[in-house]
């Protein structure tokens, strides 16, 4: 054992600490409860707070944490769970979210600070669970818990832990911990449901539609609650929105993006000084159904049929130079969700033993589309299995569409062929589209209690034991993909009714037959399964003078197995429009043991001045891995074991008597965390796409000439975990001279390191000489011919930036002018000071705060300023104003830098991105109708008895009062307990700044969308 393992054990038995969480972030929170000073004697209840695993009762404690109730949630302006990320002040990086339509899965998977989204940890009711079945659609750096399979009416609060946390949670808690919290607890039954739209704005009709139903029961010792949730959302199309309409963006003061991959092009562009642009066919022909007459010419150069663009046209007009693919491609694209979520909690026997069980089952679907199949790669191959034509595709004369008579290759089995020939099947198929599928499943089973019975020494020990089982399968059918080898056979046929014709005008179709061999659907799934045990016990140990020593411990198993399936076609490396990839089978064993200790200094009862009151919270976690990965094409099986010990200091300091200045605390954390790789990183099995020159990447020795290159992509079962050195302070302050407002700043440092993750391939090409092996090249033309991108562990990533935010709580009836409502203030933000990032150790670290970075390892925006500001009311208690709120809410994304390097490396101008400020509104009103007077019934008095006149002439009640009661009917039972909530997005109709660098649509999906402005209506009755 080692010695920093016997400090902690030996801690148990001396120490403990308080832990807690901050106040709720903003506008959006109920105001805090007061706290009990220091001489009461009011018990009050201590409970586990994300960040500690020992329960407690303080308000502020030395973690960062920020909690979203629901209602802090909608206030928030959040609608779904894309828009909680994008409007997140931490969230920032390339995040995955369903505003992506190119790559993205539907999926939604947060990345605070920036880093990859798998160094951040999503716990469901502080339980790890299953990472999408796929393994991460954008890449391994993007697995994760898939946030949108959690619907808001599920969800009772969500905690966002802004510190590393290895030590408590283990692997994944380097940027950050979000643990969200589901519904336990419900009474009675809520029917509701929202609608919404963009088409008061700039986009069409793209409608949001929700609706839940939420139904509980139970008594003291027994909760049953039964959640249902429906959703479902039209797409925006890139025309919608000006921004998003064309690929080409030069008057923005970007590129052009469209692509050269379109009907009527032969010949490879720059190339040739005749036609730099290659050869189009004539505007006639080009703009038309048709092609050139067969074997009409003996080649492109002499054809009548084609011509040099530029002869006929200025660039860039219109779709005559290049393809514009936004024309036709979702923005945004539609999706649905179906979720069903059971919980049960039963006290056996007066808390000292319960049991509870929890089933959640969501299905989503993701309805995303890509522009027709490019022909790209050629289908026919060398002998060495690269592209016969580094351009298009080759053409055997013999094909009974080709214009020319006069090959300019031949092919390795003597077949004559025209190369550089491009298609795109933009009749043939419109669009490309990837639909993907999510079958999400968890269940909780266990029992808790508490051992008090035992003595009074065990009446503050807890346990609890228990099994989850989380499962995520996901499925992709993907449509309008070219096979290659049914389009060579198409290509080889001479037949006209079923061969291929490439060589069609714009609005050319080819006919049913080729289509038919040529387009297929592929189908690919992937499953990923999280079987998890544990057991936790947590009390007091003793007195110290200062307080109880507290500690909590606990052992874990957990296992993950993962598991991909691709198509047939792709396995085989088979498909044009599609990434090929090999079959993964990959599964790991994690054993751990977690201790933690909390050690009180001083006591608030002492008033010492300068110290009253602090604590120490001591806490440490070990875990051993074990994985297994299948053989490959390229790899055998590999087997490989490693373990980790992290620890975790924090500190939480009052020098002062709060009753002299206000509650000041001061707090701070050290910790070491801990990645390991995830299962997609460590898959041996690679997968093929092909990177255009010079489009995307450059050659440094100038020797490779224009064209795709092929690029292999595969994990690394031999990768090491990833180590980070983490330490944040910062104070939390409540003046005592203005009630209601707080004011909290922490400062964070990250410190990361053997990052594993992919190399950029420019990067690699850069640095040949120290990647050996990855560069393939021609050994005749020095061209290079392939590279090998294989997930490595990196060198270092330095990030830190200060979390600050202020909440203030307007009471009106302070001014003893009467309860006319309360005001509450927020404002809530991050700043990046510094994100250096050094690959190697043989290149120098680079500095990307403040910047879109393309093409690293961390990518995506990372502007040095995000924040929220909001301000809301609350109508006074017992008047009819008494439901009614109302807000606004600015979100803010400071100005950086865009992606100059590539920018200026293509010629154009470095530029800045613009700040992005939206305006956010809601107002809600929740109806409570006092009961109705009862009428007054002739011969019956006001209590319900009868009244009798009596022989003295006076009148008696003489028929006993009913006890029964009934509920009220008619309108007002239908609007009592009814909220009615109306909201607006981006009132302003407010475009996403304009991003070079961004992979698509023109701005970055990962922290702001392009839908504009967005009203909604939410009405929901409570029974």
């Amino acid at each position: 054992m080692s010695k920093r393992r016997v400090a902690i054990a030996f801690a148990l038995f001396i120490a403990g600490n308080v832990s807690g969480q901050d106040l709720v972030p903003g506008a959006i929170a109920s105001p805090p409860p007061e706290q009990v000073g220091a001489g009461a004697t009011a018990e009050v209840e201590r409970v586990i707070v994300t960040g500690s695993n020992i329960p407690t009762a303080e308000e502020t404690g030395p973690n960062p944490v920020d909690t979203y109730r629901r209602e802090d949630i909608q206030k928030l302006g959040v609608h779904n769970a894309t828009d909680l990320l994008t409007k997140l002040p931490q969230e920032m990086g390339s995040t995955v979210n369903q505003n992506i339509a190119n790559g993205g899965d539907g999926s939604v998977i947060p990345n605070l600070r920036g880093l990859l989204p798998k160094e951040t940890l999503v716990l469901i009711d502080g339980k790890r669970a299953a990472i999408i079945g796929s393994g991460g659609g954008a890449g391994p750096g993007t697995a994760g818990v898939d946030i949108n399979l959690i619907p808001f009416p599920m969800i009772d609060h969500i905690d966002i832990l802004k510190d590393g946390a290895s030590a408590l949670y283990g692997s994944d808690a380097v940027a950050g911990v979000i643990n969200i919290f589901l519904r336990h607890k419900f009474r009675g039954l809520e029917i509701g449901g929202s609608i919404g739209n963009t088409n008061l704005g700039s986009s069409n009709d793209a409608r949001e539609v929700e609706a839940w139903m939420i139904a509980g029961t139970g008594d003291d010792k027994t909760d049953i609650v039964i959640i249902a949730d429906a959703y479902d959302r039209a797409a925006i199309y890139t025309r919608d929105r000006n921004i998003t309409s064309n690929a080409q963006v030069l008057n923005w003061g970007g590129g052009d993006f469209r692509s050269p991959n379109l009907p009527g092009l032969v010949g490879r562009p720059f190339t040739n000084p005749e036609a730099p642009l290659g050869f189009r066919l004539i505007p006639k022909l080009f703009f038309s159904a048709n092609s050139p007459p067969p074997h009409s010419a003996p080649n492109v150069s002499t054809s009548p049929y084609y011509v040099n663009p530029l002869a006929v046209a200025t660039y860039p007009d219109g779709d005559f130079f290049f393809y514009n693919f936004a024309a036709l491609t979702p923005a945004i694209p539609a999706a649905d969700r179906q979720s069903f979520y059971g919980s049960f909690t039963r006290d056996l026997r007066d808390k000292y033993l319960t049991v509870f069980a929890d089933f959640k089952y969501t299905r989503s679907f993701f309805d995303a589309a890509l522009a027709a199949t490019p022909f790209a790669p050629d289908p026919f191959k060398q002998p060495n299995g690269d592209a016969f034509s580094s351009f298009g595709i080759s053409v055997p004369i013999q094909n009974p569409f080709n214009p020319f008579t006069v090959a300019d290759a031949t092919l390795p089995d003597g077949t004559p062929v025209t190369t550089g020939v491009a298609f795109r099947g933009i009749n043939d198929t419109a669009v490309r589209t990837f639909k993907t599928t999510f079958r999400d499943m968890l269940f909780d089973v266990g029992l808790r209690g508490q051992l008090g019975e035992f003595g009074n020494y065990f009446k503050n020990w807890n346990w609890e034991s228990g099994f989850r089982y989380s499962r995520n399968d996901e499925e992709t059918l993907g449509g309008g993909v070219v096979s290659k080898s049914g389009l060579r056979d198409a290509l080889l046929d001479t037949d006209p009714a079923t061969a291929f014709n490439p060589f069609l005008g714009i609005l050319g179709r080819n006919t049913e037959a080729a289509i038919s061999r040529v387009y297929i659907t592929l189908h690919a799934s992937g499953q990923f399964e999280l079987p998890l045990g544990y057991f936790h016990l947590d009390g007091d140990l003793f007195n110290l003078p200062a307080g109880p020593v507290s500690f909590a411990a606990g052992v874990e198993y957990h296992g993950e197995r993962w598991g991909n399936n691709p198509d047939p076609l792709n396995t085989s490396f088979n498909s044009i429009g599609a990434t090929d990839f090999e079959a993964s089978r990959v599964n790991r064993d994690v054993w751990t043991t977690y201790q933690e200790v909390r050690i009180p200094v001083t006591s608030p009862a002492w008033k010492f001045l300068g110290a009253y009151s602090l604590e120490f919270d001591i806490a440490e976690r070990e875990e051993w891995y074990s994985q297994n990965s299948s053989a490959t094409t390229i790899l055998k099986a590999q087997h490989s074991q490693f373990d980790a010990q992290k620890p975790k200091f924090s500190v939480r300091w009052q020098p002062l008597d709060p009753n002299w200045i206000g509650a000041l605390t001061l707090r701070g954390t050290y910790s070491e965390g801990f990645h390991a790789p995830t299962l997609p990183d460590l898959t041996p099995a690679g997968s093929e796409f092909f990177a255009p020159f010079p489009d995307f990447l450059r050659d440094p020795k100038g020797l490779t000439p224009p064209g795709s290159v092929r690029v292999i992509v595969r994990g690394n079962p031999l990768l090491n975990p990833e180590v980070a050195y983490e330490w944040s302070y910062g104070a939390v302050y409540s003046p005592k001279w203005i009630n209601g407002l707080t004011l909290s700043a922490d400062f964070w440092h990250i410190d990361l390191r053997s990052i594993a993750s992919f190399v950029d391939l420019q990067f690699i090409i850069d640095f040949e000489n120290s990647f050996p092996g990855l560069v393939s090249r021609d050994p005749t033309t020095g061209a290079i011919t392939g590279i090998l991108n294989p997930d490595l562990n990196l060198t270092r990533a330095v990030v830190e930036g200060v979390d600050y935010e202020a909440i203030y709580i307007l009471d009106s009836s302070i001014f003893g002018r009467g309860d006319f409502g309360r005001f509450t203030f927020t404002l809530n933000g991050t700043y990046l000071s510094r994100f250096e990032f050094q690959a190697s150790p043989f290149s120098k670290r680079i500095g990307l705060s403040g910047e879109f970075v393309s093409g690293f390892s961390f990518t995506g925006s990372l502007p040095h300023n995000r924040a929220f500001v909001s301000a809301f009311y609350d109508g006074p208690a017992n008047t009819w104003l008494a439901g009614f709120d109302f807000g606004a809410t600015v979100h803010y994304t400071g100005q950086y830098q865009d992606d100059n390097i590539d920018l200026i490396a293509f010629g154009s101008k470095p530029r800045k991105v613009r700040e992005w400020t939206t305006l956010d509104l809601i107002a809600s009103y929740k109806f409570n109708l006092p009961p109705a007077a009862a009428a007054e019934v002739p011969g019956l008095a006001k209590d319900g008895g009868k009244n009798v006149r009596m022989a003295d002439g006076k009148e008696k009640n003489v028929l006993p009062v009913s006890t029964a009661e009934y509920k009220l009917c008619g309108w007002r039972a239908w609007l009592n307990a009814t909220t009615l909530t109306l909201g607006m997005q981006n009132v302003f109709d407010s475009d996403p700044p304009f991003v070079a660098g961004s992979f698509e649509n023109n701005y970055d999906e990962s922290i702001a969308d392009v839908r504009g402005r967005f009203w909604y209506v939410q009405l929901k009755k409570r029974f």
